[in-house]
């Protein structure tokens, strides 16, 4: 009888010990949010306002964020974290920092938050605009399945990566539209040898 209450025990403590894991994953997702954000804050952008802008473009950030905010609905920090989800977490939310870095760095004073063209724009094909077309919205997928895979259930991560690929898609054609305006046929050909901004996915 002792050694059952004594199991039962050690099978409470380990659920409770199993339970508090999860603050730990909170710390790395907090973090992988301040050094992605970072880049942006940090990010010399253009002083002048640009030349033509389509504004529709913040209906795809508006569900792109809707999407961010579906991942901390109920109790999560109540959820179990397991090792392999928090390990796949980390490599997502790493990856969004450097994409975060290099593409904001590589945009140089072409960065903005609207969809827009300056008098000079210049088309952007280095560092990680070699990889994807939209190394940002990469970065911001990766932002949103590293914190995902912390913290939501799987139906819940669905569900709102509904609202996420809507959003940066309606995002990523408008902005594309614009290019395709003032670049031509250079534009074109990028677009048919460069994915979007999920690698090997065009």
């Amino acid at each position: 009888m002792h050694r059952v209450n004594q199991y039962r025990s050690d099978v409470k403590l380990r659920k409770c010990y199993y339970r508090f894991v999860p603050a730990y994953g909170y710390l790395v997702v907090v973090a992988g949010w301040a050094i992605w954000g970072t880049a942006f804050f940090t990010a010399k952008g253009s002083v002048e306002p640009p030349k033509v802008v389509d504004r529709r473009a913040r209906w795809g950030i508006m569900l792109a964020g809707v999407g961010y905010g579906l991942l901390w609905q109920g109790r999560f920090w109540e959820r179990p974290l397991p090792v392999w989800r928090l390990a796949i977490s980390i490599v997502f939310l790493l990856l969004a920092c450097l994409l975060s870095w290099t593409g904001t760095r590589a945009l140089g004073r072409q960065w903005r938050f609207d969809a827009g063209l300056s008098s000079d724009h210049e088309f952007v094909t280095s560092g990680p605009y070699r990889v994807v077309r939209h190394p940002i919205y990469a970065s911001m997928l990766c932002l949103f399945l590293g914190t995902g895979l912390a913290i939501a259930t799987l139906p819940c991560l669905a569900i709102a990566a509904v609202f996420f690929i809507t959003g940066t898609e309606i995002r990523v054609r408008l902005e594309e539209r614009l290019l395709a305006s003032r670049f031509g046929d250079a534009f074109a050909d990028y677009r048919r040898r460069v994915p979007a901004y999920i690698p090997f996915v065009r």
